[in-house]
């Protein structure tokens, strides 16, 4: 009872902005309904005066339901259907994903940016957009607005890349009678898998292919999924490294105040046990539409996650320090569509 009369106001208005957001989002997908949900939440944050009464609630829903989130979206993944047809993308998705890392990390450093919203910005970018920064925030204990500035320039890209792919596609050549060679540069190259489906699909459509693109490029991008899990572990390992370093010792953490145990990313754990559970299931003839109920609640909790942080988020102040992120956006998607084009034609896949 006490949970319900903390939180439960603010679970609710979170409720209110989020199932109006995810039928919009069905409606827009090239938008989807994530990013409605984050500017509704910004924008009503600025005319609401006091939500104190609010607040529980909305953090609750920022932090715990968003790694719910996370967790549902393991059963998506069936591990031996990725591992067999994701193989000929995998040098790609390593190369794409290591190219926007290094970005990231370089710009940080010179443009002296916040190491969270750099990280953000190149997790989601290079692995998949906003189930990345969800899975990576609470690891590095990343706050609401610095994970809206993160959606907010990985979705701007997202936006640009649906409607532009497809006509450069055809621009350099793709082979138009099958939907392999674009479907992988879909997969490797567009963030979130709301445009990726949306340019997939904008392919199929152009050159009559059925869902062939489309089906192709929704593996690559789940195979790309996989990469939260390595990312997030490294990313907890080396938070708890510079708590070491900080507190001046290499052997206890203890006096910085650090807890590595209470900073790992479990949630991931339950994430990997989601994705076996799914592959078993698979193996013993369950269905892949059986967990179709499941994957959605995942992405209704990520739209309801993002309308808690867009109440939580300054609009004005994410407009007056976007800049750096943004260009730190555009040299990651730059840089991961030059290396996945490149990375593609020295496969001979185009």
């Amino acid at each position: 009872m006490n949970f319900i009369k903390e939180k439960g106001p603010g679970i609710l208005f979170c409720l209110i902005i989020a199932i109006p957001s995810w039928f919009l989002g069905k409606q827009f997908p090239i938008i989807g309904g994530p990013v409605i949900a984050i500017i509704a939440g910004m924008i009503i944050t600025l005319l609401l005066k006091d939500k104190s009464s609010f607040q529980a609630g909305i953090t609750f829903t920022s932090k715990k339901i968003l790694q719910w989130a996370v967790i549902l979206l393991g059963f998506g993944l069936n591990l031996s259907v990725v591992i067999t047809t994701g193989k000929q993308s995998l040098p790609i998705i390593i190369a794409t994903i290591a190219t926007s890392l290094v970005i990231s990390y370089g710009l940080c450093k010179a443009l002296h940016m916040p190491s969270k919203i750099s990280t953000l910005v190149g997790v989601g970018s290079s692995i998949c957009g906003g189930s990345a920064v969800a899975a990576t925030a609470p690891v590095i204990d990343a706050d609401d607005e610095e994970v809206a500035q993160a959606i907010s320039v990985i979705f701007f890209f997202n936006v640009v890349a649906a409607l532009i792919f497809p006509a450069l596609g055809n621009a350099i050549g793709f082979d138009i009678t099958s939907g392999e060679a674009f479907g992988i540069f879909a997969g490797t190259a567009v963030n979130d898998t709301s445009s990726v489906t949306a340019a997939a699909s904008t392919w199929d459509s152009m050159h009559n292919l059925g869902s062939a693109t489309l089906d192709k490029a929704v593996t690559v991008k789940l195979t790309r999924t996989l990469a939260i899990i390595p990312i997030t572990l490294v990313l907890a390992f080396w938070r708890a490294h510079e708590a070491k370093v900080a507190a001046g010792t290499e052997t206890s953490a203890s006096t910085s105040g650090f807890s590595f145990k209470k900073s790992f990313p479990f949630f991931i754990i339950y994430f990997i046990l989601a994705s076996v559970i799914t592959t078993v299931a698979g193996n013993f003839g369950v269905p892949a539409s059986f967990f179709n109920p499941i994957k959605e609640l995942s992405k209704f909790f990520i739209v309801l996650a993002m309308a808690a942080i867009g109440l939580n988020s300054n609009i004005v102040k994410l407009i007056k320090t976007g800049g750096k992120p943004l260009f730190m956006g555009l040299c990651c998607w730059i840089g991961i569509t030059g290396v996945s084009l490149v990375m593609q034609h020295m496969l001979g896949l185009w």
